[in-house]
This record gives structure tokens, C-alpha cells and sequence, in this order.
């Protein structure tokens, strides 16, 4: 079953805003087997968007369309479609009152705009938006379908959770699929299929193995298809546990969509401890990335970043003549960074970071993406450095961060670097 996503607007083909919706919604359309062909961005163009339309049908049974459904004039969306499925538009009284209802609870003054919102085609089927204005409509042709939802991310979210997902379950008959993914840091991809290539291999034809790397992670994910979940299920699972024994805790740290940061708190929750942070080069991200999960303050009782030798000094006790000596890019600089932050700050657990970001400020000693990282607990420091040679400093940066995090983890664990 295949489907492809047609954005439309203007502001994603000049870079104004990034398309995240098709991300999303292929996501969720790969998890109950509808395989997305094709994602085609369009400008708010009747030719365009007629000449998406037939291509996207050309190809695929299921046509989803987001954006262009405002009431201003550049909208178009709904009259286009109109016209491609030759229906008259026709007021639609319920979902006037929902406006009328939505525009009074924000104590917005109700608009001639919004009877222009509540005109719909004849020939679809319309479903309400219970998260905004513009409603949401469903065409069937030829057995094809096509839907047109809100572009704005959490209208389109409701919209495909509540209604669109469960309808096209209900419309097509669609395959089992079973998805397991296992999150791998310290490793690059090619090694990593280096050391599970036998296991490669052997996968039999209905089950395909995805490598998905990021900055510092790569994802591993095995998909199985075929007419029964369970059965699936159950073919997969023996090879997720070949693919743990081969790569250990020590690369492996998550099932599933868990982050880093997320496997962090669960560690320090365990334990009932705490962490703080020491942040020269990445700048505070790596608190970030911790703060940015719900709870952290359970266990995180914050940060700084040092970024003047003077702050080493005055926040964390650097001494002056450690920085003479050896620089601030150093293992005895983020040693005695990750030990003052633990002293100073009063915590069981601290990172400490310092490197050279780039694009300048690298020398033949030190270039640009040599990073050191420290973390450490009451009784233990350990201290790890990272030659990058990115010329990119946001590149350089969250490789830093990651990899903090991941010397993090193995010292909660207690395992070897």
C-alpha cells in the first residue's frame, strides 16, 4: 500500500519554516504498513498542486495533503480540490457553530472569514478539527483516497491520531508490521555492521535491517512484514537479542525511542543521585539536553559555563598553574573540572567538557574538533578524549555533548570506557 504527501505553502519552498509534518506522518503511516512513495513540496498554485495531485495518484492509493486550508486569500487548498473532484462547495452549518464557538472561547471577534471557512466541498467527507478552525476532508475516487488536513503541526497531529490513521486502517487492508529498535552510542555505523555482520546475514527475506546514525548515535532498526503481528514479533526478537549480546551495554543504551538524556535519568533516579554540569566548549547544551526531559529536576541541580579560564578558576577551582601548563583543551583541565563541580556544587555525579568547537582557534597540537571530556563521582574521575576533525563547530559541538552524555552513562554502569 502506497501513499504519498503533498505540502503545500509557499513558506517551506523559500526555507521560511521546515517540513516536519511529513516526517511525522510517515512515521506513524510505516507503523500500520502504508509505505510512503514519494514527498512532494508545492507552492500555493492551483497548476501545481492540480499537477501533484495527478502524479501522487499516478502512483499511490492514498494521497495526504497538508497546508493551505486558512481563510486568506493565498489559502487555496479547499477550491482546488473542489474543482479537481468537480463538487460544489456548500455551507456546512455544524462547522460554523464549532468556529463560532472556538473564535468566542478565545474571546476573538467572529469574522466574515469564517463563513468562507464553513463553504466545504460537496463530494467529501468532512471531519471536524477539534484543535483549530480549518476542517479536515476526506475524497474517495477510483479507490484511491486523498485527504487534506491543517498544515500547522499539532491540528495535522489530532487530526491523523484521531480520525485519518484509524479510518485508513478501517478503508484498506493493510500488512503486519513490526518494528524493534536498539540505540547505540561510542560506535561509528560502519563498525558497528562490522561486528554484527554475520547476524546481517542470516536475517531471512521478510525481516530488513535500517542503520540510522546521528551525530555520535545510530539507531539500529530490524522490520518485519507480513500477515500476522505476533508471528512477526516473535521472528525478530531472537535477533535483537544476538544483536545485545554481540554489541553489549557498553555500545547498546536504549530500546526504542529512548535519548540519552533519557536513559541518564533513569539511571540517576535509580540511584537516587544527582548531577551537574561544566561546559566549556558545547556552551551549556549538554544541561539543555538534560533539562529538556520532564522530572529533571529530580536529579539535576544545574550547570556552568566556564568558558574564561578566569570562571575555571574562580567557579571551579582549575588551578592557574594547571592551565599554564597544559591549556584549557586538556585532560588535567577537564579532570579538575569535573572534580570541582562535584566538590563545589555538592552532587554525586558531574560532566565536564572543553575543547576546540572551531572553525578557528585549532593549532597542530590541538586542532579543530579535539574535545576532552571528564565525568565523575565522589570517588571516581574518569577522562576521555575525542579527535573529531569536523570543520563544523555545531557539528563538533553535539558530538561533544553525546559523547559526554554516553561516558555518563557507562560510569552509572560501572563499565570500562
Amino acid at each position: 500500500m502506497n501513499c504519498t504527501l503533498l505540502t503545500i505553502g509557499d513558506e517551506i519552498l523559500i526555507g521560511q519554516i521546515v517540513d516536519t509534518n511529513s516526517a511525522w506522518m510517515a512515521k506513524q503511516l510505516n507503523a500500520i504498513g502504508i509505505r510512503v512513495a514519494e514527498i512532494i513540496s508545492l507552492s500555493d498554485s492551483q497548476q501545481h498542486i492540480v499537477e501533484g495531485l495527478d502524479r501522487a495518484l499516478a502512483q499511490s492509493d492514498i494521497v495526504l495533503i497538508t497546508g493551505g486550508l486558512g481563510p486568506t486569500k493565498d489559502d487555496i487548498t479547499k477550491n482546488v480540490l473542489a474543482d479537481y473532484f468537480q463538487s460544489d462547495l456548500t455551507f456546512y452549518p455544524h462547522i460554523y457553530a464549532q468556529l463560532e464557538e472556538y473564535l468566542k472561547r478565545r474571546g476573538i471577534a467572529v469574522v466574515d472569514a469564517i463563513h468562507q471557512m464553513a463553504m466545504l466541498p460537496t463530494k467529501c467527507q468532512v471531519i471536524q478539527n477539534q484543535k483549530g478552525m480549518a476542517a479536515a476532508m476526506w475524497f474517495e475516487q477510483a479507490g484511491k483516497v486523498v485527504v487534506s488536513m491543517p498544515g500547522v503541526p499539532y491540528e495535522m497531529i489530532h487530526f491523523m491520531e484521531q480520525s485519518v490513521l484509524p479510518m485508513l486502517a478501517d478503508r484498506f487492508k493493510l500488512p503486519a508490521i513490526y518494528h524493534h529498535t536498539l540505540q547505540c552510542a561510542g560506535l561509528g555505523e560502519s563498525v558497528i555492521a562490522q561486528k554484527i555482520e554475520a547476524i546481517e546475514d542470516a536475517l531471512p527475506p521478510h525481516i530488513k535491517l535500517a542503520y540510522l546514525p546521528s551525530l555520535g548515535v545510530v539507531r539500529l532498526r530490524l522490520s518485519a512484514s507480513g500477515d500476522n503481528y505476533n508471528a512477526l514479533k516473535a521472528d525478530v526478537l531472537p535477533i535483537v537479542e544476538q544483536i545485545k549480546n554481540a554489541l553489549t551495554t557498553k555500545y547498546l543504551f536504549a530500546e526504542g525511542d529512548e535519548t540519552l538524556p533519557q536513559t541518564i535519568a533513569k539511571l540517576l533516579l535509580a540511584k537516587n543521585a544527582t548531577l551537574a554540569t561544566a561546559e566549556s566548549c558545547t556552551g551549556g547544551l549538554i544541561a539543555h539536553k538534560i533539562t529538556a526531559i520532564a522530572g529533571a529536576s529530580s536529579y539535576f541541580m544545574g550547570g556552568v559555563v566556564t568558558y574564561s579560564n578566569q570562571l575555571k578558576t574562580q567557579l571551579l577551582g582549575v588551578k592557574p598553574t594547571t592551565l599554564d601548563q597544559y591549556g584549557a583543551v586538556s585532560e588535567q583541565t577537564v579532570t579538575e573540572m569535573a572534580q570541582g563541580t562535584i566538590e563545589r556544587l555538592g552532587v554525586d555525579y558531574s560532566i565536564a567538557v572543553s575543547g576546540i568547537a572551531g572553525p578557528g582557534g585549532g593549532t597542530p597540537d590541538k586542532p579543530v574538533g579535539t574535545i576532552w571530556v571528564a565525568v565523575a563521582s565522589k570517588n571516581k574521575t574518569r577522562s576521555k578524549l575525542f579527535n573529531y576533525g569536523r570543520p563544523h563547530r555545531d557539528v563538533n559541538i553535539e558530538l561533544a555533548a553525546n559523547m559526554a552524555l554516553n561516558e555518563l552513562r557507562k560510569l552509572l554502569l560501572d563499565l570500562e570506557q
